[in-house]
């Protein structure tokens, strides 16, 4: 019941990148097969005994692969495939704002409380006398991690545009929910702060590239920026897992040498491969018999 939750909750990150214009009738559609056809495969190769990418060793704690990394290239993906908004054009400055902040932020707010269970409870498939002492780190570096790209995230912004703003704050806390998921069992709460903050550099870096191809060929519509921030910081933090992981339980996971790094990429690349080529197929699909786009 506890991983049906993430069956859940990863297919619908992917909605922030096709808001408004994809039809609903088709976005059944895309969560049926993608949830069976990608995610199934990618949590099985993780997390289950048995699977490829866990026999190897692939650090996953909670989901960056499985969940972030999946969903936010695939969004990527179906975004194209849809196309980009009507008001979204050449002369866009590739800011959307939300219409309506305080919605906004609840739901971050609810996100961050949310995650502890998300990252804390994934402690579930630790051997259950140390379980209750993983669970307690995975929650306190879910904290720190918070804690460091909401501040970073706001001075970034206050440099860059002249001032800070909740808005900005929030991404920051979502870019670091997403970048300390794959360690928050296998990291110390300082490392979580270094995570934290090198996930608002990267991210906001992600989102400000977004906006500056708004007047090219490459411009692509991500109201949420699922993949400049759940793709790319997903991306990030299965990286940075190998370099500050340590061993809180014997016998968890080994790593410490250049070999889990490798593990880190393959894992990662697994994920976007399966998220690229399985989306391009089913959009693709979906596109060519009943449509992707509303119509007017």
């Amino acid at each position: 019941m506890f991983h049906g939750k993430f069956a859940i909750i990863t297919p619908a990150l992917i909605s922030g990148a096709v808001a408004e214009r994809m039809k609903f009738s088709s976005y059944l559609l895309l969560l049926l097969f993608w949830t069976t056809f990608i995610y199934c495969p990618l949590a099985h190769w993780v997390w289950a005994p048995g699977g490829w990418l866990f026999e190897k060793g692939v650090l996953d704690f909670a989901g960056c692969t499985v969940v972030h990394i999946s969903s936010g290239f695939s969004a990527l993906v179906l975004a194209m495939l849809v196309g980009r908004r009507r008001d979204y054009g050449p002369q866009s400055t590739g800011t959307v704002l939300p219409h309506n902040l305080p919605l906004a932020l609840t739901g971050a707010r609810l996100l961050w409380f949310g995650w502890f269970g998300f990252n804390a409870g994934s402690a579930v498939v630790v051997e259950s006398l140390v379980a209750g002492s993983i669970a307690g780190l995975a929650f306190t570096t879910t904290q720190s991690a918070a804690a460091a790209a909401a501040l970073l995230w706001m001075l970034i912004e206050w440099r860059h545009h002249g001032n800070p703003t909740s808005l900005g704050m929030t991404s920051g806390i979502v870019a670091r929910l997403v970048a300390i998921t794959p360690a928050a069992g296998h990291v110390h709460p300082l490392s979580a702060l270094i995570i934290g903050a090198a996930a608002s550099c990267v991210c906001y870096t992600a989102v400000q590239i977004k906006a500056s191809l708004s007047r090219s060929k490459l411009a692509y519509y991500d109201a949420l920026d699922a993949f400049g921030v759940h793709g790319v910081g997903g991306l990030l933090g299965a990286l940075l897992t190998r370099l500050f992981c340590f061993t809180p339980v014997k016998g968890l996971f080994s790593g410490g040498d250049l070999k889990q790094l490798g593990l880190q990429a393959l894992g990662a690349a697994a994920g976007i491969t399966a998220a690229v080529v399985g989306t391009l197929v089913i959009g693709g699909l979906i596109k060519a018999s009943i449509g992707l786009r509303v119509t007017d």
